[in-house]
């Protein structure tokens, strides 16, 4: 649903430490036991005692579980800000819109909100104030959950030190600034209900189906119509454009949805953002953030049933493929610029290299209808992830021109087929969104894991950096892998390249003398230096040379 974070992605959220779903897999708590643990003090952060405490303890645990489930911390924390407390921007069809605190501040969260009301906002889209909430809310999902459920997740936020943060106005014109105008929409797309299992259905189906189609809220990415919410007017599950990204269809199709993977390799790829084998490619973009802040967080019980469950659904398809314009791809364009800008690491025949570089043949997230994905890929280029390598941001000393043959061109080739791009806009106004550290149009990162932070600073691994000429690149990150290893042992590889490139950002950055090639392509050559070094030690470059970028 957004893209907050630097290097096209997210970061992590709190580890899984319970279960939630439906009665018929939960035993909920009765709520007058969170209202006396909210009156003894746990709504202000207070410790309980006795058998109080421990119930109250458990509850909280589930309702972590939940909110990590439903992504609640992913839309309800601004870039810097603390989590959960609110204001950061969703972009949606009508409009900015700010999201609340969701602390247990009184005067700005939900100090004051008792769990009616918090249920009556997600089961019905309703305000402590009696007010229509927008469906940026995912209400239209969230009212599935059971009232159960809502009270732990309730208890959880109540847990949360509480955080002064005032909502700032959301940027909305008329008249979609009139809340009561919303009635129109409800009507139209909106019946609150919890989840009803499906007698036919095994338990795991149904466990799938509550997580699918409630706190997972998959269809607000997913749904090819996001205006009307969940609805059968929604295009359910067969991919759409989100914030300049396109989610992928998820239904059993075989050419662009989740059909020819296996269950193995969505459950993998669910959970890590990757799978082996060619067919389902690395998630980028919200999908990759969804995965590290919540899907990596589930129980593989949990994942396996919403695979369960999507595989009862209704194949789609996003395209026909008959309906294709045609596309001759010797002597295509976009042909000469893959071979210049890509095929040294993706491949001619588009393979790429198993476990190091995804292929492009083949992959359903490439044919996908949009080609949203692909083009903020090669504009923005991806950091290491599941060992994969980083991939620069090539895009970023391209044409727009350029990027949407290659785009056409990937998508194309090798047996691939997609819609070509009917507007070439589309590029520019990608270029325009793609704020990343990779093509020089963010900031320089931070590194997220405390104790390699903390070792790239004792080493001073950033002033080792500092006017590092190109081909000292090797010799220079040789030197450091190293003690880095020997400092925090449990560091992995991904981590290890991805830290090396935000301090070479943080040194060279402004550096003059790295203008004349580029910044982007100097900061991709010196991350694909890091990620060829650390994962074949044994290799030397004899003149000292960087690897062309791929």
């Amino acid at each position: 649903m957004r893209n907050r974070r630097d290097a096209l992605h997210p970061a992590p959220r709190p580890r899984d430490r319970g279960r939630g779903g439906a009665p018929r897999f939960l035993a909920g708590r009765p709520r007058d036991i969170l209202r006396a643990a909210l009156f003894l003090g746990i709504a202000s952060g207070v410790p309980l005692a006795g058998a109080a405490s421990a119930q109250d303890a458990e509850l909280i645990k589930r309702g972590e579980y939940l909110a990590t489930a439903g992504d609640c911390v992913a839309c309800h924390t601004a870039p810097g800000g603390k989590p959960f407390a609110g204001n950061y921007v969703l972009n949606t069809p009508i409009g900015k819109i700010t999201t609340p605190n969701l602390t247990p501040d009184k005067e700005t969260g939900l100090g004051n909100w008792s769990a009616d009301d918090f249920y009556r906002a997600f089961h019905e889209g309703i305000g402590k104030d009696g007010g229509y909430l927008y469906p940026a809310f995912p209400f239209a999902w969230y009212t599935k959950v059971t009232r159960a459920d809502a009270d732990a997740i309730y208890a959880y936020l109540m847990s949360l030190p509480a955080v002064r943060s005032p909502r700032q106005t959301s940027e909305i014109p008329f008249p979609f600034n009139i809340r009561t105008a919303l009635v129109t929409w409800r009507t139209a797309f909106f019946s609150a209900g919890e989840f009803k299992p499906d007698p036919q259905a095994s338990a795991e189906v149904n466990r799938g189906g509550y997580l699918v189609e409630g706190l997972g809220h998959c269809g607000m990415c997913h749904n090819a119509n996001k205006i009307v919410g969940n609805s059968g007017l929604a295009g359910k599950l067969g991919g759409g454009v989100i914030d300049g990204w396109y989610a992928p269809n998820i239904t059993p199709d075989d050419h662009t949805g989740i059909g020819a993977w296996s269950d193995d390799q969505v459950v993998t790829y669910l959970k890590t953002g990757a799978a082996p084998g060619n067919q389902p490619g690395v998630a980028a973009g919200p999908m990759r953030q969804t995965i590290q802040e919540s899907l990596s967080k589930l129980t593989d019980a949990d994942l396996k049933a919403m695979v369960a469950y999507l595989r009862t659904q209704k194949a789609k398809e996003s395209y026909k493929v008959k309906d294709l314009q045609a596309f001759a791809t010797p002597g295509a364009p976009g042909a000469a610029t893959y071979l210049s800008y890509c095929s040294s690491c993706h491949k001619p025949d588009g393979r790429g290299v198993e476990g190091a570089i995804p292929a492009l043949a083949g992959n359903s997230s490439v044919q996908a209808k949009g080609p949203e994905t692909v083009i903020r890929v090669i504009l923005g280029g991806l950091s290491a992830q599941n060992g994969y390598a980083p991939m620069p941001a090539i895009g970023a000393g391209m044409t727009d021109q350029e990027v949407a043959d290659v785009t056409d061109y990937i998508r194309n080739a090798w047996g691939n087929a997609a819609p070509v791009i009917g507007e070439r806009g589309v590029v520019a106004e990608a270029r325009k969104a793609t704020q990343t550290m990779l093509a020089g149009t963010a900031p320089c990162a931070e590194i997220a894991q405390p104790e390699l932070a903390k070792a790239v600073a004792d080493l001073g691994v950033v002033q080792r950096l500092k006017g590092l000429a190109q081909e000292n690149f090797i010799p220079t990150v040789n030197a450091l892998l190293p003690p880095l290893r020997a400092a925090v042992p449990g560091a992995n590889g991904d981590d290890l390249v991805n830290g090396l490139t935000t301090a070479f950002c943080q040194a060279g950055r402004d550096d003059p003398g790295y203008a004349k090639a580029g910044w982007h392509a100097t900061i991709g050559s010196f991350a694909s230096i890091a990620y060829s070094q650390l994962r074949n030690p044994e290799k030397r470059a004899s003149n000292g040379s960087a690897p062309r970028s791929p």
